[in-house]
């Protein structure tokens, strides 16, 4: 006889005895589907205790704390002046970071000199953190180099424009880290979008296995280009961690504080042997995937509003406003300092040369290659056709 068999033959419990289950079990007290988010400070400029991460921000001072706000603030700045240039055609493309200061100057201040940091093609505060200077990311979006910037002077790997591939990247190299014996992290950028690449899978695979000392950074800022992140996960992304043996948390990306406070935990346990840890930096694109794209198409007026009363620009000045950190004198000099920069970074735009048309043929392979030459020379045919047409 079958199990469905004999299970279809057993008599029915009494209604009674059923229903004291029924009524035990409506007593019981449900647990939260809420996911944790730390947070550090409210929207409204709020400081809040976190027992568990407020050790990792205990040493910070006034200095700190306006520092941290300056990067905000210039960050935006050089950000706001990038896609004014592409706009004005001066720029291919722009993928602004508008909204997510926070999680990226948090995370990217918590790294050490030593530590080495992969981003997308949208890590502009990251970056600037490490100390690049922020004209050298135009130069691939006005179409003039490949990158800009020699990864190993500020241990920032070049822009990664193959979405989630750089999380492969990322743990590699830190399996290399580990078998070096160095006691340096590795930390790795990518969106929710890129969470659903394969790649991304395969990073969390081997980062475990391995122990790698990597920590996988997601900007949540909910929208993949124009799928929102419940089209692209059932659960918060932080648990998706879970399934490969390591830790997630979910930071509130528009609080500085936290995403210091929480990328420094994370760096810290890696570099002492405890392996990768997935941060989910919930936060909010407040401008277009990129320049390319028109996000009143697929969202409405009401989300980015809800969302621009967290900007975490604002939140961090009410604090330093409140706790008497900051006067006047330093936000009009701020100020002054923020359009200094963004009349030098139209300034160096625009006088950026022209490459070598020839130059795309170089590097192509080490050793040189037939078919490579055979193109090079039809190019320089075509170019040598508009000599002979007098220039026209």
């Amino acid at each position: 006889m079958t199990v469905e068999s004999t299970a279809a033959r057993t008599p029915r419990r009494s209604s009674t005895s059923g229903g004291k289950r029924a009524s035990a079990k409506k007593a019981a007290p449900k647990k939260s589907t809420e996911p944790e988010l730390v947070q550090l400070l409210t929207p409204e400029g709020k400081r809040v205790k976190n027992a568990q991460y407020d050790e990792y921000v205990a040493g910070i001072t006034a200095d700190d704390l306006r520092g941290l706000y300056r990067d905000m603030v210039l960050t935006r700045r050089f950000d706001a002046e990038a896609t004014s240039l592409q706009r004005q055609g001066e720029l291919g493309l722009w993928a602004s970071l508008l909204g997510q200061e926070a999680a990226q100057i948090g995370s990217g201040r918590a790294t050490r000199d030593d530590d080495y940091v992969f981003p997308t093609y949208r890590e502009h505060g990251v970056a600037w953190c490490r100390g690049v200077d922020p004209t050298n990311l135009l130069g691939m979006f006005r179409g003039v180099n490949n990158g800009g910037w020699d990864p190993n002077t500020n241990n920032f790997h070049l822009y990664t424009i193959v979405i989630g591939s750089q999380t492969l990247h990322a743990t590699g190299y830190a399996m290399g880290v580990a078998k070096d014996g160095a006691d340096s992290a590795v930390i790795a950028y990518f969106g929710d979008g890129a969470s659903s690449q394969g790649d991304v899978a395969e990073a969390f695979t081997f980062s475990a296995v391995y122990n790698a000392p990597v920590v996988f950074f997601c900007q949540n800022n909910q929208w993949a280009i124009s799928e929102p992140t419940e089209k692209q996960t059932r659960v918060p992304l932080y648990q998706r961690a879970q399934g490969y043996g390591f830790p997630g948390v979910r930071v509130d990306g528009n609080d500085v504080l936290a995403v210091l406070a929480v990328t420094k935990w994370a760096l810290e346990r890696a570099r002492t042997g405890e392996g990768p840890a997935l941060i989910e930096a919930f936060t909010y694109r407040m401008g277009a995937h990129t320049t390319s794209d028109d996000p009143s198409k697929y969202r409405n007026d009401d989300e980015r509003v809800a969302w621009e009363a967290k900007d975490p620009i604002l939140r961090l000045k009410a604090y330093l406003e409140s706790e008497g950190h900051a006067d006047e004198g330093f936000f009009a000099e701020l100020e002054a300092e923020s359009e200094a920069l963004g009349k030098r970074v139209r300034e160096v735009v625009r006088a950026m040369p022209d490459p070598d048309l020839m130059a795309i043929f170089e590097n192509a392979y080490a050793d040189g290659h037939a078919l490579v030459d055979e193109e090079r020379a039809q190019f320089a045919a075509y170019q040598a056709s508009f000599a002979d047409e007098g220039g026209k």
